[in-house]
């Protein structure tokens, strides 16, 4: 008969995740390495990484009868081009994982379908699902239940799905054997390194927030510091460049789910339709969409500072 952590794993995979681990609940080196990290000041004006600090150092102050974390990992590697390979004049670039729904809504939905199906298994047992949203460092957990490694441009990869990788976390009491973790193969390469047009990686696994395209353009608010703005390219939502050239994504696999395909206008879109969509329909084009994050405001800055001139009437 299969055992508990084996049943477990196949209706995770039945749900529809590509990947299905676990890993104890407790403190990893990496907890102390975001300590040191907030410390520096690199999480730019993301408070509440810091307002969370205590219960993102423990899980057992999330749960405190947490005894396993099973994590979940979903492909959202659709089937277009790299930002690399997209240099076209007049066309700006809006995050791969942004270009469908939001995957909070599409992870909680099948993270909680995946925690009834453990209590069939398991009667009586405890879970607390967590999407990005909670004081819980999911990729810790992805790495130390083997699902993958964390490179040197900080994204978990895995060796066959690459990094392309929405995570979810399910803390259960259930005390389950962990699965053995998988050893760092970025090796030499430093190929995100020497990609990153704002220097964000600083040293190999360590990210400098406050100078990466993806904060810059979602999370901080106010204008972007001259120097870095020209760096920033035709970037109007997060970035994926330190993802596309990385050497474990040149054979990713291709998702085909419907709710991860591009909206209409969200591929590589052009700069002047993009900035008439975001004027005259927002918020009710962008319902369900990721790029709500920016807010209005974070999305009219972006286009109007980085690619039109800094005037709001050039169009």
């Amino acid at each position: 008969m299969p055992s508990l952590e084996e049943r477990i794993k196949e209706r995770g995979k039945a749900v529809g995740f590509d990947q299905v681990a676990v890993a104890r609940a407790e403190r990893y080196p990496e907890h102390e390495a975001l300590k040191n990290w907030l410390n520096a000041g690199l999480h730019g004006t993301m408070e509440y990484m810091a307002r969370g600090e205590a219960k993102r150092l423990d899980p057992k102050k999330v749960m405190p009868e947490a005894k396993s974390v099973i994590t979940c990992a979903l492909n959202y590697n659709t089937d277009y081009p790299y930002s690399t390979e997209c240099r076209q004049e007049g066309r700006g670039w809006i995050a791969r994982y942004a270009w469908g729904e939001d995957y909070h809504g599409v992870m909680e939905a099948m993270l909680e379908k995946f925690s009834a199906e453990i209590s069939r298994q398991a009667p009586d047992t405890r879970c607390k699902i967590y999407v990005d949203t909670g004081p819980v460092m999911e990729r810790v957990f992805a790495k130390h239940s083997g699902i993958g490694w964390i490179g040197k441009n900080t994204c978990l990869i895995d060796p066959k799905l690459g990094s392309w990788l929405f995570l979810g976390v399910i803390l259960t009491d259930l005390e389950l054997k962990p699965d053995p973790v998988i050893p760092d193969h970025c090796g030499k390469c430093a190929a995100c390194i020497e990609a990153c047009p704002t220097q964000a990686i600083t040293e190999p696994y360590r990210l400098d927030a406050r100078r990466c395209i993806s904060y810059l353009t979602i999370e901080h608010r106010g204008e972007i510091d001259a120097e870095l703005k020209s760096k920033m390219g035709s970037h109007l939502f997060g970035c994926d460049i330190c993802q596309d050239v990385c050497p474990w994504n040149k054979k990713s696999p291709r998702t085909d789910r419907p709710v991860f395909q591009p909206r209409e206008g969200f591929f590589n879109p052009d700069l002047r339709e993009f900035k008439r969509r975001v004027e005259q329909g927002y918020p009710q084009g962008f319902k369900n969409s990721p790029l709500k994050r920016a807010k209005k405001e974070g999305l009219l800055r972006n286009l109007r500072r980085n690619f039109f001139g800094g005037s709001a009437d050039n169009r």
